[in-house]
């Protein structure tokens, strides 16, 4: 029996002798405190000195810390941040920057409750956004010709450092690190350029995958001219409970981690004809944009002309207006899938990778939505095919002819080779 996550509970599926993939990320385990894991890597920094030193002489410092939609244990993190800098400089001013990205504004709820009150009271707290030309100031041009543009903060402080964690990522290849800075504090100018149609289409914009990546790479370039000193990034277990952690120089100490949680995520299969996964239950299953994420991973081992089944509750609906209109008013995905590549980069509009890469995928396979019978005609809008029950949804799959099967229980956690 396969649990698969579908809102707060599960689908429970008899897989009959499917192949299933499931990573090893709940292998991983310590018995130390959160915040004992980070001191130690702090402690040891990987490609820098310590905080400590980095503080000296430095009147202010930022730090960029996570939103509101980031399960980041910023409770781990960040008091042990605080502490090293006024052990090397007692009278340095800190300022943490709430790093939204394309997001909405973090309350102060939110805040509140991520970061813990002590932690607010010692900071001025600035919440980045990305649609405020006043509040971001252009340092420079990334090298595929987007123009950088971040936050004022960020831009004017004389230390600028971060925290984060780590997790496959579909088309940037892991969160973390030179997340923080792009698309984290960058006005949407800078993150509409950096997820044009054209870095979108490249095979190496893929889960796990850095090298050759060209997001990533220009995401990188942003961290090294933001001035990027130091970052502190986790990995987490099943239960959001910190694991590891990583600090030092934003590129090698990122590139550390990523390179240590690959190995709990890498999982191998041959194709399939039928794929079944799920986007990781609530909160992450709340709308069919979010679910585009675990369709890569079903993707990377589901045959041409496969079927990607997708159980998720989709509680929210769609997920955005752009998004769902792009398919729903489009002739084919094939002819949105050009019409994309042919947009400029500087003319990228908002949602146009989370409809690109699900025209991708639908130029290839069928995708059949299990989920709650309410969004069954916009499923059915969107190219996709619905049903009510895995077991109807392997019916109609092999009513197409599709026999071999393959189960991704939880898709976002892998990283799917060949």
């Amino acid at each position: 029996m396969v649990h698969i996550p579908y809102g707060k509970g599960f689908i429970d599926f008899e897989e009959g002798g499917a192949n299933v993939l499931t990573s090893s990320v709940d292998k991983l385990k310590s018995s130390e405190k959160g915040t004992d894991i980070v001191r130690a890597a702090m402690d040891a920094p990987i490609g820098s000195p310590k905080l400590s030193e980095l503080a000296k002489g430095k009147n202010n410092c930022c730090i960029i810390v996570s939103d509101h939609t980031r399960p980041v244990p910023s409770r781990d993190i960040l008091p042990n941040m605080l502490a090293e800098l006024k052990a090397g400089n007692p009278a340095i001013k800190v300022t943490l920057l709430v790093a939204t990205g394309f997001h909405r504004l973090t309350t102060t709820a939110e805040l509140e409750q991520k970061l813990g009150r002590e932690v607010m009271e010692q900071c001025e707290i600035v919440v980045h956004d990305s649609k405020n030309a006043e509040s971001n100031v252009a340092v420079g041009t990334l090298p595929s010709g987007a123009p950088l543009v971040i936050d004022r903060v960020a831009a004017e402080t004389e230390l600028l450092i971060s925290e984060g964690f780590i997790e496959p990522h579909f088309f940037a290849g892991f969160s973390g690190g030179r997340k923080s800075v792009l698309p984290g504090i960058c006005d949407q100018v800078t993150v509409l350029g950096n997820h044009c149609s054209k870095f979108i289409d490249s095979p190496f914009a893929r889960t796990g995958i850095l090298d050759g990546n060209p997001i990533h790479e220009d995401m990188a370039a942003a961290s090294r001219m933001a001035k990027l000193q130091f970052i502190v990034n986790v990995i987490i277990d099943e239960n959001k409970k910190t694991v590891a952690a990583f600090a030092g120089d934003a590129i090698t100490a990122h590139r550390a981690g990523c390179d240590f949680l690959t190995d709990y995520c890498r999982v191998k299969a041959a194709p399939a004809d039928i794929v079944i996964t799920s986007n990781g239950g609530a909160p992450l299953d709340q709308n069919l944009y979010q679910c585009v994420k675990c369709m890569t991973a079903a993707e990377a081992t589901c045959s041409e002309g496969g079927v990607i089944i997708v159980c998720a509750q989709c509680a929210d609906g769609h997920g955005g207006e752009g998004f769902f209109r792009a398919l729903a008013d489009c002739e084919s995905a094939e002819r949105l899938y050009a019409q994309q590549m042919a947009t400029p980069q500087d003319k990228t509009v908002p949602d146009q990778w989370e409809s690109q890469i699900l025209a991708r995928i639908l130029m290839h396979h069928r995708v059949v939505m299990v989920t709650e019978p309410k969004l069954k005609e916009t499923v059915e809008s969107m190219k996709m095919h619905y049903a009510e029950t895995v077991n109807e949804a392997l019916a109609m799959a092999k009513k197409w002819g599709k026999k071999s099967l393959t189960v991704i229980p939880n898709g976002i956690s892998v990283i799917v080779t060949q």
